[in-house]
């Protein structure tokens, strides 16, 4: 408890009276769009979604980066980029997700563009497979001031853990969590809250009581049990788990599956977070994984200029009247995560 206190005040730390302003615009006009069944949006996004890479070293079955699937253009963020987007939203920004497709640690400038972010006073994310945590980058994370570290920990077997993390080593990611333990320990860091999350696919579901063992065994902070997203899913799927708990799907009488998640005309979402390319783009949530949803570059235009525009807006009316209608939403199971 006192370590899920002591993450809890640093994100609070975090605000400030224009950013704790801007929630409240976001919530209010969120709310004002579902009474009139029109779009209004007051508020800047509080958090955003940035890409360092599309690049990964895994091959991941459900992934596009895992299967080299992308159709769009591939590469790595550029810092001098993303200081200039940084610097032009910070003000109402409160915490920023160093991810979207790809393994972060991959972009060589990853951790300078994190120390960036945390002088600029937002809580700071990443998600990783853990595989690049060496000794070296384990210490510059921790000096990098990064708020929340999570690695993908799928399995407490190697022969478990490779069933999904293809070309992974379950080893060499729990040594990367015993080197940032180690780190935060010397430097006397209460940063980054380290998560394990697992994913609980059926392969694995039999080994959701050991991975809360290993955690503790190691000194990680929490772990956290994520459903599944499946592409092909109608007819089954190998990867769907049998403990309808931790399952994204739901199981009809003809044999066929369905997604859990009623698909209500409305998206928090769209009316407080967006996602931001390696190369630019801007697009609505991270299920377009793609990116076929451009909503915007940035290359073109401000971001204020994208956020307030014409596409947005058409999108979030297209929101309103037929999610069902939108292909990445069809698919869309957000929230369908299960925090211990």
């Amino acid at each position: 408890m006192k370590i899920y206190l002591r993450d809890s005040l640093n994100f609070l730390s975090k605000i400030t009276f224009r950013r704790g302003l801007n929630v409240l615009k976001l919530v209010s006009s969120f709310y004002v769009t579902k009474y009139l069944r029109k779009p209004v949006q007051w508020g800047m996004p509080m958090t955003i979604s940035f890409e360092p890479t599309t690049a990964c070293n895994l091959r991941c079955p459900e992934c596009p980066s895992g299967l080299r699937a992308f159709s769009r253009p591939t590469g790595n963020l550029k810092e001098d980029f993303f200081r200039d987007t940084v610097d032009s939203i910070s003000k109402d920004l409160l915490y920023l997700i160093f991810y979207f497709q790809g393994e972060p640690y991959i972009n060589p400038k990853f951790l300078d563009m994190v120390k960036y972010a945390c002088s600029r006073k937002i809580y700071t994310i990443t998600s990783t497979n853990g595989h690049f945590l060496n000794d070296e980058n384990a210490r510059k994370t921790v000096e990098s001031g990064l708020d929340r570290l999570i690695i993908s920990v799928d399995g407490t077997t190697q022969e478990t853990y490779e069933s999904y993390r293809k070309e992974g080593n379950l080893e060499h990611v729990l040594q990367g969590a015993r080197n940032i333990v180690k780190w935060k320990k010397q430097m006397k860091s209460d940063t980054p809250h380290i998560i394990f999350q697992f994913l609980v696919v059926k392969p694995n579901e039999h080994q959701i009581p050991e991975i809360f063992a290993l955690a503790n065994e190691i000194g990680v902070d929490e772990v956290k049990l994520k459903t599944a997203q499946v592409y092909d899913f109608e007819n089954g799927n190998e990867l769907i788990p049998s403990l309808d708990k931790y399952s994204r799907y739901a199981k009809l009488p003809d044999g066929t599956y369905r997604v859990k998640n009623e698909l209500l005309n409305h998206c928090w979402k769209l009316w407080h977070a967006c996602v931001i390319t390696w190369d630019g783009l801007v697009v609505p949530c991270c299920f377009d994984k793609d990116a076929e949803h451009r909503l915007g570059d940035l290359k073109k235009n401000a971001f204020r200029e994208i956020w307030q525009g014409p596409s947005y807006l058409s999108f979030r009316s297209r929101i309103l009247t037929g999610r069902n209608q939108i292909d990445i939403c069809t698919n869309c199971t957000e929230g369908c995560s299960v925090w211990v």
